[in-house]
């Protein structure tokens, strides 16, 4: 059986100051990314008991949880990665050309996925991926926190993810 871990953050809690502060990176990742983990490791023991017991009517719902645990756990570990403190500007090569292919530019490209984040209700992903931490710095003002992102873009991580999902061929 697989089992999850925290991964280690690729900076310093305090990197991405002032666009977010360290206060929130230390609880949201040792607190809140951590019960993802958590949640996903219980989640596959109970998956493994109900099926030794042959309790199948339980395994929808812990497929449910496990699902969840698992994405959140996925996304943020995504997350801290596509964000640096050394982040920023543009990216360049084929994933700009992409960029510009697919959505006009990069303003475009940065204008819609700023609009589709920071109109999401409640808590949610822009994914390139923004994450809903912000919430205790920024309040309710998740404009501020989406445009301070963009600071803090990784491009060379991005840009390694745009790269391994060019060269995977689907499987069907």
């Amino acid at each position: 059986m697989a089992v999850y871990s925290l991964p280690d953050m690729p900076y310093d809690y305090g990197a991405l100051e002032p666009a977010m502060s360290g206060e929130i990176l230390e609880l949201h990742h040792s607190k809140h990314h951590a019960a993802y983990v958590k949640g996903s490791n219980d989640a596959l023991e109970q998956l493994a008991e109900a099926r030794d017991k042959g309790d199948f009517a339980a395994l929808v719902g812990l497929e449910k949880t496990f699902a969840f645990n698992l994405s959140g756990q996925v996304l943020h570990s995504i997350f801290w990665n596509n964000l640096s403190p050394h982040g920023g500007d543009r990216p360049d090569g084929e994933l700009a050309a992409a960029i510009d292919e697919h959505f006009g530019s990069f303003d475009g490209f940065a204008g819609q996925l700023s609009a589709a984040t920071k109109s999401v209700q409640g808590s949610g992903w822009g994914v390139l991926a923004w994450e809903h931490a912000y919430y205790l710095q920024y309040r309710n003002v998740r404009p501020d926190y989406v445009d301070r992102l963009w600071n803090l873009v990784d491009w060379a991580d991005v840009t390694a993810r745009f790269e391994a999902a060019r060269a995977a061929a689907p499987k069907l």
